[in-house]
């Protein structure tokens, strides 16, 4: 099982990005997928999920600026960033499962807001 995030960098704020997370090892076309952000010296924080019927969810402070899709045909889940904020400066992870329920977590890719 491998889930490989890529995506990441530096994005001034009110700027945009989109994160990737390639799938594989397992069958990703039935299987619930989140985003998890991990910022300096604080714990693993949920972003959003996406389930196997394409309906989201999202954290309070995510909604409206973060956008979680997924493509089957390619094994990859995607976070589209709008309107970023400094707090978002994290590294994002993606999973396997639920957030109450993960299964795995790939490695993580860093972005920074910052002027």
């Amino acid at each position: 099982v491998q889930l490989v995030e890529s995506g990441g960098g530096v994005v001034q704020p009110g700027g945009s990005l989109r994160l990737s997370c390639e799938a594989s090892g397992f069958d990703f076309t039935p299987s619930t997928m989140h985003w998890a952000r991990q910022a300096s010296a604080k714990e693993l924080e949920w972003v959003s999920t996406i389930y196997p019927n394409g309906r989201t969810a999202y954290s309070d402070s995510m909604k409206g600026r973060f956008t979680i899709s997924r493509d089957n045909a390619k094994n990859t889940v995607f976070l589209q960033m709008d309107n970023v904020e400094r707090e978002d400066t994290a590294v994002y992870r993606c999973g396997r499962g639920s957030w109450a329920s993960t299964i795995s977590r790939g490695q993580g890719t860093q972005v920074t807001v910052s002027s």
